[in-house]
């Protein structure tokens, strides 16, 4: 069958429309009327009693902070008299956003004048609630994946807009983990690392997540606005001498990671904050399973390369798939997280190549496949719709799309980390917009018999 790059995009469209905000928010978020009062319960915990709140303050931040925000507005039972403000930062206002919430288009994947802005105005407005009454003052947080340059603000004001912009590119072709690049974000930032709920002083405070980060990671998402910060500076400083970063900065912001006196973040202990996921990368790869198995795929999951170059992720990918079509005629082989492809520094900035890693990794292992392969289509996809500076989510590839002598234009084009101006132009690259999501990226990998 060679159907089966379509097949490879049914599954993974249909796997991210079942990743709902709203289905999300019913499962984790409860509000009870009782004898006691009106109470907002979070995964099966009484957490705050709501008719006792004269204020609450929101920040909704990244990629599905719109959606969240929705969600959660519209679930709320408030006192008439309770004071609701917020600010909210997102790729686009919503519609009929209410008018007490202040909205940022923050930038994405670096920051922009809407990041400062945005991270300074929650900053102001919780710093103005840090010593009210605790019990009437609720601070709730919705962050999502793509925060961290939504919402940005350096810990040195002497820093100008134009050095964090250098300094977030700089990170993101690294070829860092995103937990190694949020490590270095946490203590460059006034709003990450715990600083941010740090910021509403004695307030209550609860945090909602949807997850770009692997599980194990929670406080890397955003990096880690809310959550406690179990890096150290010490850490920061080791990954900064092994990916040869500091070389790569703006001067003021090698000054600053230079110092001597380099503050360190808030610290399980310091901040005690409470926090629930609501979505993660790996409901997203359970969904592309479920969605394989009826339609008679053998599926499996295997997460096991998350964070690994994206040669070796493929490579690994591909022999598992070969591996597996020995014992089952129809496999599908499912892998979430993120890899990484580190760009050389004269091509960070230069134009015109255009890609990301999901591309990448697509054409890469459209080079790797043989005659022997049989039917066998590769995808991979950023949930959020984006891949690196393209337009697209990332692409889908099978044993036909290097045929003729298109491996060596495609080697080029790896090369020249222009993966997505190739793609393209074989019709191979997946372009659904943006989302309102940011779970991760997907990869599927489909084999059949031979027909």
């Amino acid at each position: 069958m060679d159907d089966l790059k379509q097949i490879a995009r049914s599954i993974f469209s249909q796997a991210l429309a079942g990743c709902s905000i709203d289905r999300a928010f019913d499962r984790t978020l409860q509000i009870a009327t009782n004898a006691d009062g009106t109470h907002l319960a979070l995964g099966g915990e009484n957490a705050v009693a709501l008719d006792r709140l004269d204020r609450v303050r929101i920040v909704a931040a990244g990629k599905a902070a719109a959606a969240m925000l929705t969600s959660l507005l519209s679930r709320l039972r408030l006192p008439p008299s309770c004071d609701v403000q917020g600010v909210l930062i997102a790729p686009e206002r919503p519609r009929d956003l209410p008018a007490a919430i202040q909205f940022f288009p923050g930038g994405h994947p670096v920051p922009n004048p809407a990041s400062f802005a945005g991270a300074a105005a929650a900053l102001a407005m919780l710093h103005a609630v840090a010593n009210a009454p605790p019990q009437q003052t609720l601070c709730i947080f919705l962050l999502s994946g793509g925060a961290s340059a939504m919402m940005e603000l350096p810990l040195d004001p002497a820093i100008s807009l134009a050095d964090t912009v250098a300094f977030h590119q700089a990170l993101v072709h690294s070829g860092a983990s995103i937990v190694e690049i949020n490590c270095i974000r946490k203590h460059f930032s006034a709003v990450k690392g715990g600083r941010l709920a740090l910021a509403a002083g004695h307030a209550q405070t609860i945090s909602l997540f949807v997850s770009d980060v692997p599980p194990a990671h929670l406080d890397a998402l955003a990096s880690g606005p809310t959550i406690a910060d179990p890096t150290t500076v010490a850490q920061c400083r080791e990954i900064l001498a092994r990916y040869d970063l500091l070389q790569r900065f703006p001067a003021s912001v090698r000054r600053f990671f230079a110092s001597p006196d380099l503050p360190e973040s808030p610290k399980p202990g310091e901040l005690i904050s409470r926090g629930w996921k609501l979505l993660d990368s790996d409901e997203f790869a359970e969904l592309a399973r479920s969605h394989a198995e009826l339609l008679g795929f053998h599926a499996v999951i295997d997460n096991s390369c998350d964070d690994w170059d994206y040669a070796a992720a493929a490579n690994h990918l591909l022999h598992r798939l070969r591996q597996l079509r020995r014992e089952h005629p129809r496999v599908c082989l499912i892998s979430a997280g993120e890899i990484t492809v580190r760009v050389p520094p004269q091509l960070s900035s230069a134009t015109p190549h255009a890609g990301g890693r999901n591309q990448h990794f697509a054409l890469y292992i459209a080079t790797q496949l043989t005659a022997d392969d049989g039917p066998l289509a590769v995808l991979s996809a950023g949930s959020d719709g984006l891949d690196g500076n393209s337009s697209a989510a990332g692409a889908v590839i099978d044993r036909h799309t290097l045929e003729g002598d298109a491996r060596p234009r495609a080697q080029h084009a790896l090369d020249d980390f222009d993966s997505s101006t190739w793609l393209s132009a074989v019709g191979a690259t997946i372009v659904t917009g943006p989302t309102g999501h940011n779970l991760r990226d997907l990869r599927i990998l489909l084999a059949d018999a031979a027909s």
